[in-house]
């Protein structure tokens, strides 16, 4: 039993199952260019020890998020990257599609908004076992937008993401709220730690980054492990659905075969209904396009072709009046909606001097 004069251990001080995996695996990606954090590399001890706060805030006390992702440090230049860890057994088409989208000519296509594959590991003694080495990423919301014309720069990116897909017979058939990052780079100069976007990369405070506006980014559909590339002579597909994240797809519901292109309009549609048209008020221009795009009867729904000329139509519609206005929550305190009206004249005065447009890589 333990003794009631000593603390608990806290869950952060043991590595999990999932983490031992990586610590094992340390020092031979060590050898492959790949540094982990001090957390994984072998004969860790939690920093905090002895200093009676069990670790709130340690950057070794942050465990893994996700099982078969882990952060690095490419040695080579101090690049931040992602180590993603495939079972070939239960998705083999992952590497291979990821591959496609990222050889040359696809990947210097400006609609190409597949996340680039830097290299594929092989861990010894697991012949089923890949690792592929991706860039790092942030959760497409991270910042939060502030106005119209920045909402409009993602759906109108994402859109596009999905069109190049289609456009080249592939079904991503998971591009659901997870599924969609961003390239932090451009808004992040110094970056930001791997398990907090709201932290320095060195832990010591917090991470500064610039607005959309000034520094327009681009969105990345990630994570292909259950997409599906089709010839010309198997269009249109028809088969058994596979289920995404999102629960809520009709066709999956029904268990009917069923073409996995309109599974996509609904997904990324979803996407935009339950972080814009839920969140913010002000979106009832797309709201038809998002309605059709969620018809429960996926034969109904419009192609993709269709859907980014309707969507184009929209925004050409759109004064600049609406695309710089701030973005507000259905659910807002009043005294902090009046701060951000009067922050929101202040940065939009500034933007509008500079010659800004409203939609961040309309000038791009």
């Amino acid at each position: 039993m333990r003794s009631a004069s000593l603390p608990k251990e806290r869950p952060a001080a043991r590595l999990a199952v999932p983490e031992i995996w990586w610590r094992d695996l340390s020092v031979w990606l060590g050898k492959q260019g790949y540094l982990l954090r001090p957390r994984y590399r072998p004969g860790w001890k939690p920093s905090w020890t002895g200093m009676g706060n069990f670790g709130v805030d340690y950057e070794d006390a942050r465990i893994l998020g996700r099982a078969p992702i882990m952060d690095a440090t490419r040695i080579s230049d101090g690049e931040l990257v992602v180590l993603k860890k495939i079972d070939k057994s239960v998705h083999p088409y992952e590497e291979e599609l990821t591959r496609y989208l990222g050889s040359v000519p696809l990947a210097l296509e400006p609609q190409n908004h597949c996340i680039p594959l830097l290299e594929v590991l092989h861990p010894p003694n697991e012949p089923d076992v890949i690792i592929l080495v991706l860039p790092l990423l942030l959760p497409f919301y991270e910042p939060r937008f502030r106005t119209f014309g920045e909402a409009i720069d993602f759906m109108q990116q994402a859109f596009e993401g999905i069109k190049f897909l289609h456009d080249h017979l592939i079904a991503h058939r998971d591009c659901m709220f997870m599924n969609i990052m961003m390239d932090p780079k451009p808004l992040y100069p110094n970056m930001f730690h791997p398990v907090d976007p709201h932290k320095s990369r060195d832990w010591k405070g917090g991470a500064k980054h610039y607005s959309r506006m000034t520094h327009p980014t681009k969105y990345i559909l990630i994570d292909f492990g259950i997409s599906r590339r089709y010839r010309p002579e198997d269009m249109p597909p028809l088969e058994a659905p596979i289920w995404s994240a999102d629960r809520t797809v009709p066709e999956n519901i029904k268990e009917e075969r069923c073409n996995p292109f309109p599974t996509d309009i609904y997904l990324i549609a979803n996407v935009i209904r339950l972080y814009f048209l839920n969140l913010y008020d002000g979106f009832d221009f797309i709201s038809p396009l998002i309605t059709d795009m969620m018809q429960d009867d996926a034969e109904k729904r419009p192609t993709i072709d269709v859907v980014t000329a309707r969507f184009d139509q929209i925004v050409g519609n759109l004064s600049k009046w609406k695309l710089r206005a701030r973005l507000k929550k259905r659910i807002e305190w009043s005294v902090a909606g009046l701060f951000r009206s009067g922050a929101h004249i202040i940065r939009t005065t500034s933007y509008m001097l500079r010659g800004l447009d409203p939609i961040p890589t309309r000038r791009t």
